[in-house]
């Protein structure tokens, strides 16, 4: 379900707000009835018309990019910098990020339009594995791969159990790598659990979003998903609920 004026500025009738005018003066109807009030949410089976005249349905689209870095994780950057959006320029339909990477953060990046599972992806009750390879400052210990898996005090709140292993230690450069597994999604998250336990990161990707990878893409290119796998997103959140 999704905000009925949500839905016409996706297919292209106006602005939210100018959708939402649409609405206030009467020229919206759903399913053949008249609606003027703010707030009702539509379904893909409910039929839309504006002054008459049925709005085409928006064809749902997903696809996967392996997000490079010094990308913004945004649809637009006041700074005008490359935004991940920049790579589906070719797309009629206007597809946004599911979450956020960091500007300097590479890896698995989920692209959609679709409001209903965007929100479910990143909504904390469902608890989606990601999954990030750090490079990091230091020989982490075992005894800091127990707090990362314990949770940490972070900014006022406690990080649920999470997963980590070391991958490899390199001695004589001093660093490590390690994986690390989460649920939530909170800002920086990563960087800061892994700072929390001394080992500052200097490089960090995303490995694995649920069961999807960046198998076979180099950086900067994108796929679209297959049906099964979208399918599978939706059974993940459902499991989770």
């Amino acid at each position: 379900m999704e905000r009925l004026q949500k839905v016409m500025a996706h297919a292209g009738i106006a602005s939210r707000r100018g959708s939402e005018k649409l609405i206030k003066e009467g020229r919206v109807q759903v399913n053949g009835k008249v609606v003027t009030e703010m707030g009702l949410n539509v379904s893909h089976a409910d039929t839309i018309a504006v002054d008459g005249v049925p709005i085409t349905k928006e064809e749902k689209l997903y696809f996967i990019l392996n997000k490079p870095r010094g990308v913004i994780s945004s649809a637009d950057d006041p700074k005008g910098r490359k935004t991940v959006v920049d790579f589906f320029s070719h797309v009629d339909q206007r597809v946004y990020p599911v979450g956020r990477l960091d500007y300097d953060t590479t890896g698995v990046l989920l692209l959609t339009n679709d409001g209903e599972l965007t929100n479910q992806l990143t909504h904390p009750k469902y608890g989606i594995e990601k999954t990030y390879i750090a490079k990091v400052e230091g020989l982490i210990h075992k005894s800091s791969i127990s707090k990362l898996e314990k949770g940490l005090e972070i900014d006022g709140y406690k990080t649920r159990p999470a997963k980590a292993r070391i991958i490899d230690i390199d001695i004589k450069k001093n660093k490590s790598m390690v994986e690390l597994t989460i649920h939530e999604g909170k800002n920086h998250q990563v960087k800061k659990m892994l700072k929390a336990v001394g080992h500052p990161v200097e490089k960090l990707n995303r490995d694995r979003y649920g069961f999807l990878t960046t198998e076979g893409l180099q950086s900067g290119e994108w796929r679209e998903l297959k049906t099964f796998e979208v399918n599978k997103l939706k059974q993940l959140v459902k499991e989770n609920s």
